[in-house]
C-alpha cells in the first residue's frame, strides 16, 4: 500500500482505474497479467492504478501461487452513490421550475418553491 491514502472520488477520477472496475465488475476475480492486457500501458503503471483502487478500498487483492488476483469492492461506491443522488434530486427540481416557467410563463410561484426546497 502507498502512503497517501484516496478517497472514492479520487480513485475514479481517472479513466483507467474506471475502466480497471468495469473488467473487475464482469468478473469475479481477475489476475493482474489479464487486466494488463485490456490497455496499452506497462505493467508498472496498472500496478499504480490498483494500489489507488485498494487504498481507497475499491478493490481487493490475493496471492494466488505466483499471481495476484483482483476482485471488486463495491461497498465505498455507496458513498458516490449517496452523492450522484444529492445532485440528481436538486437538478431535477431545478429542471421541474425551469419547464413550470417555460410552459405556463409564470414567475410568481417561484418563490413557494423555493421556499418548499429549504
Amino acid at each position: 500500500m502507498s502512503a497517501e491514502k484516496y478517497d472514492v472520488f479520487q480513485a475514479i477520477a481517472d479513466p483507467t482505474r474506471r475502466e480497471v472496475l468495469r473488467l473487475l465488475s464482469e468478473k469475479e476475480e481477475l489476475p493482474i497479467s489479464k487486466i494488463t492486457a485490456h490497455f496499452p500501458i506497462t505493467r508498472t503503471a496498472i500496478v499504480k492504478h490498483l494500489n489507488i483502487l485498494s487504498d481507497a478500498k475499491l478493490i481487493s487483492g490475493r496471492k494466488k501461487g505466483r499471481e495476484k488476483l483482483y476482485r471488486l469492492q463495491p461497498e465505498p461506491l455507496a458513498e458516490l452513490k449517496e452523492w450522484l443522488f444529492y445532485y440528481e434530486r436538486f437538478w431535477n427540481n431545478k429542471l421541474s421550475i425551469l419547464k413550470h416557467i417555460v410552459e405556463t410563463g409564470e414567475t410568481s410561484s417561484l418563490q413557494v418553491i423555493k421556499d418548499k426546497e429549504n
